[in-house]
């Protein structure tokens, strides 16, 4: 009930990372069908091509086992020697057909889900060991719906194989009957029909089973809203932990800023909500820089801190507001501000008596 009851809390889609991390584990959409497939494709070429010459070759190898068994000497363990030989020719004869359907399968799990290279699958796992674990997997669901669509694959081809022989069933029975060549021919003609049926219903079955794996595979990955979040975490960050850490961060520059407020010339203020901390050396600045500002609390530190290093604090809310807003720390202000913040300036230098020394209050 547990199991059931997780699955039906997996309602969510799987993500990319769900999707990249079961490919890197070998855990891909796979259909049996498509190797069955392009194995009765294979075939199918082989009968095209090489069905003439191998049905001669083997019939060579055959024809003194059909037209003259009793001459072979089986005696004094020629037996033996003869089903050697003979195994051995038709494997001669069909070593290149049956490395082409051999291909066909290897080719079969690489065009379906290109190359993967993973030993996940095979890594024994004491967690997969278990009378019990095994009894659940031979007789689960998954099980039950591959024996009989196993079952239902077989009786759909064997179907559609007697279909094809029966129209010519008078022939096969006389099999036993006919001339070497006449059999080979019956034999091969009877093939390529079975071959080319066979492969256009397989072709039916396969590619139902593909959207069945797939959807299957897809449905396995779906994830419980709690993992998705979990997962976000684990990628994201945890929300709590980047909103500290970018306390900490704000915390650290306007300690930086607050230490830079005494190298400033001048403060303009709001006089109470904004102050803007401004530094001005004509010998190696184009343009004033702005090394502090801040609203409310922070206004008030910076206008403490300049009345503790004797900085001059002039009110000019417009001027103070349009900086607050369009420079940050460590930049000039732009053009537009020029003209005002010169006046500032200008009336800060006369203070201090000029640009030698620093006004004191």
């Amino acid at each position: 009930m547990a199991g059931e009851d997780d699955d039906s809390q997996k309602t969510e889609e799987p993500t990319s990372k769900r999707l990249s991390d079961a490919r890197e584990k070998g855990q891909v959409a796979r259909s049996q069908e498509v190797s069955h497939w392009f194995m009765i494709l294979a075939l199918a070429m082989v009968v095209g091509i090489f069905s003439e010459s191998l049905m001669a070759d083997m019939g060579g190898i055959l024809r003194p086992y059909l037209e003259q068994p009793h001459r072979m000497h089986l005696d004094n363990g020629m037996l033996r020697q003869v089903l050697e030989g003979t195994a051995v020719d038709l494997l001669r004869v069909a070593a290149i057909p049956l490395a082409i359907i051999v291909l066909a399968a290897l080719l079969a799990g690489t065009i379906q889900n290109g190359v993967i290279v993973t030993t996940e699958q095979i890594t024994p796992k004491l967690s997969k060991i278990g009378l019990k674990k095994g009894f659940k997997k031979m007789f689960s669901s998954r099980a039950l719906a591959d024996f009989l669509k196993g079952l239902l694959k077989l009786c759909i081809v064997g179907t559609v194989v007697g279909l094809i022989i029966w129209p010519d069933r008078d022939m096969v029975l006389d099999m036993p009957s006919m001339e070497v060549q006449d059999l080979l021919a019956l034999v091969r003609w009877e093939a390529v029909k079975i071959v080319i049926g066979v492969l256009s219903v397989m072709s039916v079955i396969t590619l139902a089973d593909v959207l069945y794996q797939r959807y299957q595979h897809h449905k396995e990955l779906r994830m419980t809203k709690q993992e998705v979040k979990d997962e976000h975490k684990q990628s994201e960050g945890d929300p709590i932990i980047k909103s500290r850490l970018r306390q900490i961060r704000t915390e650290r520059a306007r300690k930086r800023m607050m230490a830079a407020v005494p190298e400033a010339d001048v403060v303009i203020t709001n006089p109470t909500h904004y102050a803007v901390a401004l530094k001005y050396d004509q010998a190696t600045m184009e343009a004033p820089k702005l090394l502090a500002k801040g609203v409310d609390n922070i206004a008030q530190k910076i206008r403490e801190l300049a009345e503790e290093n004797e900085i001059p604090i002039v009110e000019n809310p417009p001027v103070a507001r349009a900086l607050h807003a369009a420079v940050e720390i460590d930049q000039e202000i732009p053009p537009e501000h020029y003209k005002a913040v010169a006046e500032i300036i200008g009336y800060v230098m006369r203070l201090k008596g000029g640009l030698g020394g620093r006004a004191r209050r």
